[in-house]
């Protein structure tokens, strides 16, 4: 696989031009992973021409050959190729950032996304996070190869959503909440069957919306406790590490306090709830006034700026890696002597 990748600021986190800054450090500068449902065609070809990424692709070839190149509609319809292009992009976005003087002070992935956070805290090497992905995305589309999926809802508060959900379940049909992004954005797993019947109560509902997701598995829901054991069993082989930088988890959307949590988060959070609404949330209470999310798209920048309207919100697509650089290293500078302050 091959040495691991050492840039100036070292092999897997992030320094910031003022030096290393220890956990519990106030948390301007939150680094946002997108997850499933974000994936698009030429995603790692369209990544920023920076070298750390040009570095990143390499030794991804080197652990998985052929991955950085699998990012064509057709190979993005398998939900193992899209888990593990997600990780490549999330990590490659990172090393260029650390390469321009920025790092984050807190670390969230939504799904999948999840991965590379866990690489910039610390938790997981890169070739960790990619094997440990790949395997994670065989055993969803193993689980369930057909005949299920996820779809968002929007318009609902969570309460009505879980009423509609309550009125098409079955026990032939389950269907499940499995993400709370916004309190009106919310994500239904289940059979085909039962999301094909979830438009019309919906709608009675009040919901502006029903849209299916680019999504074939039913992720964060009981149907995939079996998978979130072996993951379990998986994760249980990589050692703990103290932890780098804070780590929202996915299933509890509060701060996760050590390596051991983490890799419990990645095991579980697949049969678990995504509560991104809260990790959002919490940031804000933290202090973060700057929010980067790394490629692909936009959609959990768009939730941080409507969560968070006086904050300063941008994706790598749009803002490029040194404009975005910039930013972080002009939050940290102006809440420098705030620095010292616990997050436990």
């Amino acid at each position: 696989m091959g040495p691991p990748r050492r840039s100036r600021h070292g092999p897997h986190r992030p320094r910031s031009a003022a030096g290393e800054r220890p956990v519990g450090s106030r948390m301007s500068v939150a680094f946002l992973y997108p997850g499933q449902g974000t994936q698009r065609p030429g995603m790692l070809h369209g990544l920023p021409g920076h070298p750390a990424v040009t570095a990143t692709l390499a030794e991804a070839e080197r652990i998985l050959p052929g991955s950085s190149r699998q990012d064509t509609a057709e190979a993005l319809r398998s939900t193992v190729t899209t888990q593990v292009a997600l990780c490549i992009a999330g990590v490659a976005a990172t090393r260029a950032l650390a390469d321009e003087g920025a790092a984050p002070d807190a670390v969230a992935g939504h799904s999948s996304g999840t991965f590379p956070a866990a690489v910039t805290a610390g938790t997981l090497t890169f070739a960790e996070a990619l094997t440990a992905v790949r395997h994670r995305g065989e055993l969803m589309r193993d689980a369930y190869p057909s005949g299920y999926g996820m779809a968002a809802v929007l318009g609902l508060t969570v309460p009505q959503v879980r009423r509609v959900v309550a009125s098409i379940t079955t026990d032939d049909d389950p269907a499940y909440v499995a993400v709370i992004d916004t309190d009106q954005q919310v994500v239904i797993a289940g059979s085909t069957r039962a999301l094909e019947r979830l438009t019309a109560p919906a709608a009675r509902a009040g919901a502006r919306r029903v849209q299916r997701l680019h999504i074939g598995v039913p992720s964060h829901c009981p149907l995939l406790d079996q998978v979130a054991d072996a993951m379990a069993d998986h994760l249980a082989k990589i050692p703990q590490r103290p932890l780098a930088v804070p780590y929202l988890g996915d299933a509890t959307g509060r701060l996760l306090h050590d390596s051991g949590a983490v890799l419990d988060d990645l095991a579980r959070g697949i049969a678990t709830t995504v509560r991104w609404r809260d990790a959002i949330a919490l940031l804000g209470e933290l202090g973060t006034t700057v929010f980067i999310q790394t490629p692909p798209g936009h959609v959990l920048a768009r939730i941080a700026q409507a969560a968070h309207p006086r904050a300063r919100v941008v994706t790598l697509a749009e803002t490029g890696i040194a404009d975005a650089a910039l930013l972080a290293r002009r939050a940290h500078r102006r809440t420098e002597p705030y620095r010292a302050k616990s997050w436990r």
